[in-house]
């Protein structure tokens, strides 16, 4: 056997406490009808000795034991069960190039999608996720799992710029996400798009038609501003790329090219400006989502049985309601 609740089970220690009370008041009892009975008709008035009251001050005593018992929650006897979890299937596409580091939202583009995407996270509890780095061929740091905490771990560890061919390319990364999906589920699949939506020119005409055959709802956010900024030299500290005529190099987000994305897919189309950008329009939509089983596992538990001591703590306590502390006379005596 094995408590649910231990750290209840002092209320034990406040049954000798009902004891005492009820005492007390047979005490109080005697003593009000001392003034008005002569103390040679209390054998006629009280048949049956100590025994009888002694017993009746138990009740509440043992009534108040029986309910700590309760409360302490005991649990005996196994009881085996499938428990099934209901959700979505999310993959988060995560761009990582080098203008991600831009720094036209404070503290980087980056930052603020790593902000986005652990707010999404904690907001699809329950759901399978996984995380796609889209820069270059584009890479999957986390298949689809329910631990929202691998999401949050790997987040730490990225960095603009860290994969091995440099570059932002979209199509490579919504590929892999799209791999990701297990066949059947063509109903829960959605796919979040972080980016700054700087492709250079890539066409996402055929993955955007090719994720709405699959069924996958993409929703995106675009981040930073149009007014863009330099683009900061991973070689050189403080630096900033130039071009072949010695320019800065300047980034602009361009959101209109994610937003055709999610509007081709049946998706929502955000644009961050700030960190402070609120993303539970797009939670919210995933949560709309026919739900399916994403997990499951039999589970073995004790069965609860506070039921029963709290029963026995009510019974008692009603017969020191019920019942009197002195036995009645027997029937038929008449006192002379």
């Amino acid at each position: 056997m094995k408590l649910g609740a231990p750290d209840l089970l002092w209320l034990a220690a406040l049954a000798p406490l009902g004891a005492l009370a009820a005492w007390w008041s047979l005490r109080r009892r005697a003593a009000d009808e001392a003034r008005w009975i002569a103390r040679g008709l209390w054998p006629r008035l009280r048949p049956g000795g100590l025994a009888r009251p002694v017993a009746w001050a138990l009740l509440p005593a043992l009534a108040l034991a029986a309910t700590a018992a309760g409360l302490a929650r005991p649990r005996w006897g196994e009881r085996t069960e499938a428990v099934e979890r209901q959700g979505v299937d999310v993959v988060f596409v995560l761009d990582t190039s080098l203008s991600m580091a831009v720094v036209d939202v404070t503290p980087s583009r980056l930052w603020v999608a790593q902000s986005l995407l652990r707010r999404l996270a904690a907001a699809l509890p329950g759901n399978r996720l996984a995380l796609v780095q889209a820069e270059g061929t584009g890479v999957v740091l986390v298949p689809l799992t329910v631990d929202a905490a691998a999401i949050d771990l790997v987040l730490d560890g990225l960095e603009a710029g860290s994969a091995p061919v440099a570059g932002t390319r979209l199509t490579p990364a919504l590929e892999r996400a799209l791999a990701l999906f297990p066949e059947g589920s063509q109903k829960h699949r959605a796919m979040i798009v972080v980016s700054d939506g700087e492709i250079h020119g890539e066409s996402l005409t055929a993955i955007a038609e090719r994720l709405r055959e699959a069924g996958v709802v993409v929703h995106t956010i675009a981040v930073g501003t149009p007014s863009g900024g330099p683009v900061p030299d991973g070689g050189t500290a403080g630096g900033y790329k130039r071009d072949r005529q010695g320019r800065v190099v300047v980034s602009r987000a361009d959101p209109e090219a994610l937003a055709r994305l999610a509007s081709a897919t049946g998706g929502e189309a955000l644009q961050a400006l700030s960190a402070a950008t609120n993303p539970e329009k797009i939670a919210a939509r995933v949560r709309e989502m026919e739900r399916r089983a994403v997990d499951g596992e039999v589970v073995t538990t004790l069965a609860e049985r506070f039921q029963w001591p709290l029963a026995l703590g009510a019974v008692l306590l009603l017969a020191a309601l019920v019942r009197t502390p002195f036995a009645p006379r027997p029937a038929g005596k008449e006192e002379r």
